[in-house]
């Protein structure tokens, strides 16, 4: 089965209709299908339309992707279970006095969260849904409110249990507990950059986040009695994070901990009804079909790009190149920041994850490492204007007096905290994997 172009004309060919493509508005899943069973039958050979059925086989036999929809089924649970109302009482009480209090404590919310759920939509949408109008409502500017609540609801992407990141180390072949450990540490640094631009923004600019005129202080003991909404969130966190950790659980075994934790946060509080189980189920296999859908259509696209030399030329190209590696590097985290303004973080990593590997173990990158850098720039591309995911999901919740402006203005600051992130995630490889590596000792 010989192409009918040069590998070099398939390499601009396959890229250049993807890039068409995309920009119809065509679903990706559907379009990466589409492109590679043409391009199969018009330039390779249509007896070879069997890889894209061998891809398609290979997707529904993966029990490493089994992991997936656990965790959405819990996202989903949690959603519906009264456990993120709680927690944001909690914090408003504990942060409401203080200058910029609100917004620390939405932050610290979106990092419970993503701990709890990896879904970047459900933190930005609850946060939107239930921060936003108290933030505006203490005359907290609309920018910083809008800006916090965007970055902080992306953190789901790095911080485990992140769907993204289970995508990720299956593409990549590399350990999937590893992989969830590592997004911790720079997750944290993420927030707390968060936290710390909201204190100096707050202390430079008081009118930006005044203090709250109209309550009073709030007595120690009540303070106490609503920390225990921090027990359900911990109690998962823990039955998660710690079983992967310490060798307890593989991922795919924590997420079905993970949903048993949900269920019964959900019927503590009350909530476990018929309803929402079945609306939790409904979405969870939308989802689900979604993310199979766009791995089967990304996975018979590389497989034709790759049999057909498309890797091999660009990799070709790779060495060919008379610069330092971070260069190539950098390059590589451009490309990613533009596609995550245009492509879902799934479509993304099994688009680019088997064409850019090849290039980091050439240039002696740690792929874990590699792996951190991959979600801090996809979290950019997300709120990166004008089309950003996360800026959209904003959207939904916004009151009809703001414009989209707004949030455009407001993720700016946070756009250059988390270019600030990269760049210590880049000059300190080992800072972003040492969870990982302590799970060998």
């Amino acid at each position: 089965m010989t192409p009918a172009l040069s590998s070099t004309a398939i390499l601009v060919l396959m890229f250049g209709g993807l890039t068409l493509f995309m920009l119809t508005g065509l679903p990706i899943a559907f379009v990466l299908g589409g492109l590679s069973l043409v391009i199969t039958v018009t330039l390779w050979n249509p007896q070879a339309v069997v890889i894209l059925v061998l891809q398609i086989f290979d997707t529904m036999k993966s029990e490493a992707l089994l992991g997936i929809p656990l965790y959405i089924l819990m996202a989903a649970l949690l959603s519906r279970s009264g456990v993120i109302e709680k927690l944001y009482r909690a914090m408003e009480l504990w942060f409401g006095r203080l200058r910029g209090g609100l917004a620390i404590g939405t932050v610290v919310i979106c990092v419970i969260m993503a701990a709890m759920t990896g879904v970047v939509g459900a933190a930005v949408t609850a946060m939107g849904l239930l921060a936003l109008p108290e933030m505006l409502r203490r005359r907290y500017s609309p920018e910083l409110a809008t800006g916090t609540i965007c970055a902080a609801g992306t953190l789901g992407i790095l911080i485990p249990p992140s769907v993204l990141t289970i995508v990720y180390a299956v593409t990549a072949q590399v350990s999937i507990g590893k992989m969830l450990m590592a997004g911790i540490v720079p997750g944290i640094i993420l927030a707390t950059l968060y936290i710390l631009y909201i204190i100096v923004i707050s202390w430079l600019k008081p009118e930006v986040a005044p203090l709250a005129d109209d309550t009073g202080d709030v007595p120690l003991a009540e303070k106490l009695r609503a920390l225990r909404s921090l027990i359900l969130p911990t109690f998962i966190i823990v039955m998660i994070l710690g079983s992967i950790f310490f060798g307890i659980a593989t991922p795919t075994e924590a997420a079905a901990v993970g949903v048993l934790g949900a269920v019964i946060a959900a019927a503590m509080e009350k909530r476990l009804t018929r309803d929402a189980l079945v609306s939790s189920a409904v979405d969870t296999a939308k989802a689900t079909a979604m993310i199979l859908w766009i791995t089967i259509g990304a996975k018979a696209y590389v497989a034709i790009f790759t049999g057909l030399g498309g890797a091999d030329t660009l990799l070709g190209l790779i060495k060919s190149l008379d610069v330092a590696p971070i260069v190539i590097l950098l390059v590589m985290m451009a490309i990613l920041i533009f596609l995550g303004t245009v492509l879902d973080e799934i479509g993304i990593i099994l688009l680019t994850v088997p064409v850019f590997i090849p290039v980091v173990k050439f240039l002696g990158f740690d792929e874990i490492w590699f792996g951190v850098l991959y979600a801090i720039t996809i979290q950019m591309g997300y709120i990166s204007p004008p089309f950003g995911y996360t800026l959209f999901y904003m959207k939904g919740t916004l009151p009809p007096h703001l414009s989209m402006g707004v949030v455009y203005r407001g993720i700016i600051p946070f756009f250059l905290l988390q270019a600030v992130g990269l760049a210590i995630a880049m000059a300190f490889p080992g800072l972003m994997t040492i969870l990982p590596t302590l799970m060998d000792r």
